[in-house]
């Protein structure tokens, strides 16, 4: 590759010999992007011939639309500051843009690292959230909502501790499911306008020294129009400048998709076990072979995906609260960890979202035989006797019939209960919906 970089990015890369692994793309594009916008205002403002800005602003659009990603081959275990790489796009740009034009005096004109860094940050997370994670939540929600729909009159035995309890509806579960994904959408959601809050125009400390002071609302409202994007002014610019808690917060919504996404995945690969030997309520799509040795073996191999990607982004999310606690003064110095976890955050649990919705969701079939005699087997249903004959005389027929092995009505009749109380309390399907009227349908 030819090299369009300079001296600056090249120290940086003997200097910074740890991961191998460069800051994310989608930040740099998004340096790109801020210097596309930063010179065409300056041109506006009379601070940068035209022409020159518009050499630059070429160039920030071609890093921008992802041309050049490898022209930022910088650890991302650098100087807390992202110093190295916003150096490294002054220097592809100025490369790129001409002989006449200079690194930091043209393409850095009115920015610092110290504000333009933490604003493509917060602006790549933004993107990939809103253009990204959200739409794939949207579709799993929408698949689970789908099976919730379809397996609504699957009536099954409910769980609690692992044990059974009083009977559910295999859709109720389901159910539950999508608004765990819709909780996880409005979490994110109420975390991007404080993500959008950018410290762009504070350029060193938060005092704006060197910029014009129409600068940083001008450079705004060109990524707003260009993307769609809210891209908001700091509500101060010394709380943006020193503070990363917009990404924290963000972060913080991620970890808690990633908690959701562990509880359904697990259901399902607890309802999906056997399919003689375990509870074999569901039937998860057959991929892939489940074994180099056991013929005919199917594993859960999405939802253990799934769990798999929720431990990582919970593991980020730890390094990004330490990332955020380490704002000294006028400046937090890890951002480009904090860019790092947060991004493979958003681009691992959208795409474990996607393949959970169409490579798992999509085609679950409930086997109803199991569901109903896992219903009818429950000792828990006696709880809906409680009201006719009390806890004490419903809990002595629960250990008659688990002793037995006899069926919950055989020995409540037994014990004296009555056909039409019995027939009452016992309807298993009734008990999923105890409070709609007689005439509706559970």
């Amino acid at each position: 590759m030819d090299e369009l970089w300079g001296s600056e990015t090249r120290k940086a890369i003997e200097n910074f010999q740890v991961s191998g692994e460069p800051i994310p793309r989608h930040v740099a594009r998004w340096l790109g992007r801020i210097k596309a916008a930063a010179a065409r205002v300056n041109a506006e403002l009379g601070l940068l011939d035209e022409d020159k800005a518009e050499r630059i602003a070429a160039a920030g659009d071609r890093i921008a639309a992802g041309e050049l990603d490898e022209q930022f081959p910088i650890d991302v275990f650098q100087t807390g500051s992202g110093t190295s790489s916003n150096m490294n796009a002054n220097e592809v740009i100025a490369r790129l843009a001409g002989e006449d034009v200079h690194a930091n005096d043209d393409v850095n004109m009115g920015q610092s690292s110290n504000d333009v860094f933490p604003s493509a940050v917060h602006l790549a997370a933004l993107d990939q959230l809103a253009n990204d994670l959200l739409p794939a939540l949207n579709g799993l929600a929408q698949a689970l909502e789908s099976k919730a729909k379809e397996f609504e009159d699957v009536v099954k035995s409910g769980r609690t501790h692992l044990m059974d309890a009083v009977p559910v509806t295999l859709g109720q579960e389901f159910a539950g499911y999508a608004a765990q994904a819709r909780q996880g959408i409005a979490r994110v959601e109420a975390s991007l306008e404080r993500l959008g809050q950018v410290p762009l125009g504070g350029t060193a400390v938060g005092t704006g020294l060197n910029t014009h002071p129409e600068f940083a609302e001008r450079v705004r409202r060109r990524l707003a129009d260009d993307t769609g994007l809210a891209v908001l002014p700091p509500s101060d610019p010394f709380e943006a400048q020193a503070a990363r808690d917009g990404l924290v917060e963000a972060s913080g919504a991620l970890k808690t998709v990633a908690v959701s996404l562990t509880k359904v995945a697990n259901d399902l690969r607890l309802m999906g076990s056997g399919p003689r030997a375990g509870l074999a309520e569901i039937a998860l799509p057959e991929l892939q072979k489940g074994s180099s040795i056991m013929p005919g073996k199917v594993n859960p191999v999405i939802p253990e995906v799934v769990t798999q990607v929720a431990a990582q982004v919970i593991g980020n999310d730890v390094a990004v609260t330490v990332g955020g606690m380490q704002g000294h003064f006028e400046l937090n110095v890890f951002v480009p960890v904090i860019s790092r976890n947060v991004l493979d955050s958003v681009r691992l649990l959208a795409a474990a979202a996607r393949l959970l919705a169409d490579k798992c969701v999509a085609g679950i079939e409930a086997n109803r035989e199991n569901c109903e005699r896992y219903a009818e087997l429950t000792l828990s249903a006696a709880t809906a006797l409680n009201p006719f004959i009390g806890y004490d005389k419903a809990t002595e027929i629960v250990k008659e019939a688990a002793a037995t092995g006899k069926s919950l009505r055989e020995v409540a009749r037994e014990a004296g209960v009555d056909e039409e109380t019995l027939d009452r309390a016992l309807d298993y399907r009734a008990m999923t919906s105890p409070h709609l009227a007689p005439t509706e349908t559970p």
